[in-house]
């Protein structure tokens, strides 16, 4: 065998040029992008200010004891030091295994995993059925797909404060079901017709985006397909088992996705339909969250950090096992 040597550098041909180091492709890549560096810079600067930096100072809150009374604050003229200590992972571990742990925490975790998982399900389901039915050719099909928007158009205050007025022990709702004479329930009084209520309410307003979204994905699916199937002898629920639903999977792994993150973390519903003390039973753990940080004396800042750390670690993992469960599902459809 044959080796050709570069008799002026006295290195083989071929032998590939040595990787530089770290400093030199910074300074390399800085040379060749640094258009697009300058371009980022504005966006990466919010995000540290108005991301990064509470996410930090959040996280080294729950490693002390900080609440409202040993904060630094300002009363008047008089500037008073803070003089919260550091405990380390005893927040964690008061959260997740203290005497208190049920009542706290995991009774608010098993709410909140219901109430995600009934609303994402309510969502989807009645979401594809609006979506399928304006996908057909119907009269008035445009002005059904309006009103079937409003709800999602119309603020979310506006929304929930409508519905607070007729779920009132007086309000429309019990008037209608007393002129039918049926039970009339305490929905914002008792804990089973508070959650039925929550959910109710969330359902209405987030409908509108699941039927949006599945109907976008519905007119991108080629109509032979169902040509064909009709040909071969599918009836309509073969259609939808094996031509509707694989043609909606990307669609649907989004949106579902999007729905578990933005249920679970639903703020503005609870809050505004409930407040924040009115409905202990009711509260999710990022109501709860704020109401320990911002809704009792003293107030609990490590507390209440804490479980924005835990929600955000559960929504993490959640993810990453979702995401690893459609690869597996995409590779065993392939």
């Amino acid at each position: 065998m044959t080796v050709a040597i570069d008799r002026a550098t006295g290195k083989r041909r071929g032998d590939r040029a040595p990787r530089p180091g770290l400093g030199q492709r910074i300074r390399n890549g800085y040379q060749k992008y640094w258009y697009a560096y300058a371009m980022i810079a504005p966006v990466v600067v919010v995000l540290a200010v108005l991301v990064g930096y509470p996410l930090v100072r959040g996280f080294y809150l729950t490693l002390t004891d900080a609440n409202s009374l040993n904060s630094a604050r300002t009363i008047g003229v008089n500037h008073i030091a803070a003089t919260y200590k550091f405990v380390g992972l005893s927040n964690y571990k008061e959260i997740l295994f203290g005497p208190l742990s049920y009542d706290r925490f995991w009774s608010h975790f098993l709410w909140t995993v219901v109430w995600t998982a009934a609303c994402v399900t309510l969502h989807y389901t009645i979401g594809l059925g609006l979506a399928m039915m304006l996908n057909q050719k119907l009269r008035g099909r445009t002005l059904y797909r309006v009103l079937l928007v409003l709800p999602w158009a119309v603020p979310t205050f506006v929304t929930v404060f409508s519905w607070r007025i007729m779920l009132a022990d007086s309000g429309a709702l019990n008037q209608v079901l007393h002129a039918l004479h049926l039970p009339q329930p305490q929905w914002l009084e008792d804990t089973f017709w508070q959650r039925f209520a929550a959910i109710m309410v969330n359902t209405w307003c987030g409908v509108p985006f699941m039927m949006l979204s599945l109907l976008g994905g519905l007119q991108s699916i080629d109509s032979s397909l169902y040509e064909a199937a009709k040909m071969d002898g599918a009836n309509a629920w073969q259609r939808f088992r094996h031509v509707t639903l694989p043609g909606l999977r990307a669609v649907s792994s989004t949106v579902v996705l999007l729905g578990v993150i933005w249920t679970f973390n639903q703020f503005a519903i609870i809050f505004l339909l409930f407040g924040p003390t009115s409905a202990p039973d009711a509260q999710i753990l990022v109501t709860w969250s704020y109401y320990l940080g911002f809704g009792q004396q003293p107030r609990d800042f490590a507390q209440s950090a804490a479980y924005g750390v835990l929600l955000l670690s559960i929504v993490t993992v959640f993810t990453s096992f979702y995401f690893r469960w459609l690869k597996r599902n995409d590779q065993l459809a392939v």
